[in-house]
């Protein structure tokens, strides 16, 4: 059984989504750098370990992440999984967990990378919106897209209602992926190639207007 390890720094209602999903893999620990994160309740209530390593107490971004990794290791983790995790991690340790690491991306990448997804899509008039599962690297939200929720962008939207309409999508699409990495229908070969049922993911799996 794969086991997971979730990092958090606020509500954690991704984790929750994950939590729910009953997953083949396993959640053996979620790691906050925020002590307040009210993500570390939800994982207590469903009985998961949870760390808190706050970022303000090291030097610098390495020395943070080293203190992550090591416990990363020490749960002995095959799968991490950021879900709201609001900091940005050394090239260090990316490269420790490649292949092992996914994050959600609000927008449909590879589009609009980094902040405030909603309003520039909205400045830009695009029609269609949503997230991206992705493996993370170095760069910044450029891994390997493996799926995507697509949402129509309504005359009436504006940057609350698509953070709201793209959260319900987030909590249907990360579940899935993440359970598609667990069981083995999405599985990161060495050389970094991802396959999809044992074919060349070539392009993100989209779930449309859910």
């Amino acid at each position: 059984m794969i086991k997971i390890a979730v990092l958090v720094s606020g509500s954690g209602s991704n984790l929750q989504a994950l939590i729910d999903a009953n997953l083949s893999g396993k959640i053996v620990g979620v790691i906050s750098n925020k002590p307040e994160a009210y993500a570390l309740e939800r994982a207590k209530k469903n009985g998961i370990q949870t760390a808190i390593i706050e970022h303000k107490q090291y030097p610098n971004r390495e020395a943070f992440d080293d203190v992550m990794h090591q416990q990363l290791l020490a749960w002995n983790i095959d799968l991490v999984i950021l879900a709201g995790f609001m900091r940005i991690l050394s090239a260090k340790f990316v490269q420790s967990w490649e292949g092992k690491m996914v994050n959600i991306h609000p927008s449909l990448l590879p589009y609009y990378k980094g902040m405030h997804t909603h309003q520039r899509v909205l400045n830009t008039g695009d029609t269609l919106h949503g997230c991206t599962v992705h493996y993370v690297t170095a760069e910044l939200d450029a891994g390997q897209a493996l799926a995507q929720g697509v949402i129509q962008v309504n005359l009436h939207d504006d940057a609350h209602s698509l953070t709201q309409r793209v959260h319900v999508l987030e909590h249907i699409i990360y579940p899935q992926a993440v359970e598609w990495i667990c069981n083995g229908t999405i599985q990161h070969l060495e050389n970094g190639n991802v396959l999809y049922k044992g074919q060349h993911l070539e392009k993100p799996i989209q779930f449309c207007n859910v």
